[in-house]
């Protein structure tokens, strides 16, 4: 069940987080939380924490960590209040043996003592920003999920982590170019600036029609392809790595937190 994507916009994040908590929105998150961090979700053994913990450092663009679980605690103290990491995202995918096996809405069944929880910063946090100056996203506007594409940009390796970088990308006008890139450069947990604009083929990109995560948006006339560093990129170092068990969000379903989008210090305050 899926409760009015308007109306859901509206909501302040108490509300918005006991909808989707209860499974009434099971979608995605893009545009909702105004003003709020936004963020991908890594969840796994506590074994293989360091070395993505080590992953994430070297590649800050791709993989901004703005909150770490205790060992075994599903509750993510530091980015908010009463925040259940089993119940508070609208929908997760299960990696077995670096294998997506399934998509669920609550992973309280799947919740083991020995989790960690790794939060990473989202491109949706900065979208806000750029549409309070009248800058029009497509999948906003349409009610669909931001495409996303496997580059030829490489991270640098940490562990078993290792793999291209994920870019989302969003059409733009090439007279505000400038402008979104300086709106952007404000919110380094969010993967601020853009990593590439234009042909996509520079970065190993073949069919700009067909995302590997996300929806397809329209040649739109007179604007050009603009691409962000994307918090999909730990599903792919995860895929590679084959951890017997790793939860993530499911592609444009993130945990939406109490945390100022503009937040220099990502840590809770009640």
């Amino acid at each position: 069940m899926n409760a009015n994507y308007q109306s859901l916009r509206a909501m302040p994040i108490e509300a918005l987080r006991a909808t989707i908590r209860a499974g009434d929105y099971t979608s995605h998150t893009a545009g909702l939380g105004a003003g709020l961090l936004q963020a991908n979700l890594a969840i796994m053994p506590e074994r293989h924490a360091l070395d993505f913990m080590r992953f994430c450092q070297r590649n800050p663009k791709p993989c901004p960590l703005t909150g770490v679980s205790d060992t075994g605690n599903p509750m993510m103290v530091t980015l908010g209040r009463d925040i259940d990491i089993r119940h508070d995202v609208p929908a997760y995918n299960i990696y077995r043996d670096g294998l997506l096996t399934e998509s669920m809405t609550d992973i309280a069944a799947l919740w083991q003592d020995d989790f960690v929880v790794f939060a990473l910063g989202c491109s949706f946090t900065f979208e806000n920003a750029l549409e309070q100056v009248g800058i029009s996203l497509w999948h906003i506007q349409n009610n669909t999920t931001v495409p996303m594409y496997r580059t030829n940009i490489e991270t640098t390796p940490a562990g078993p982590f290792c793999g291209p970088m994920v870019v989302s990308m969003r059409m733009i006008d090439p007279a505000r170019l400038e402008e979104v890139q300086t709106i952007c450069r404000r919110y380094p947990l969010a993967h601020g600036a853009p990593v590439h604009c234009g042909d996509p083929a520079e970065i190993g990109i073949v069919d700009i029609g067909a995302p590997d995560w996300g929806d397809p948006v329209p040649d739109e006339v007179g604007k050009i392809p603009v691409f962000w560093a994307c918090g999909v990129t730990p599903q792919a170092a995860v895929a590679r790595a084959r951890l017997p068990i790793c939860i993530t969000h499911k592609p444009g379903h993130m945990l939406i937190t109490d945390i100022a989008e503009d937040a220099e210090v990502p840590v809770f305050r009640p």
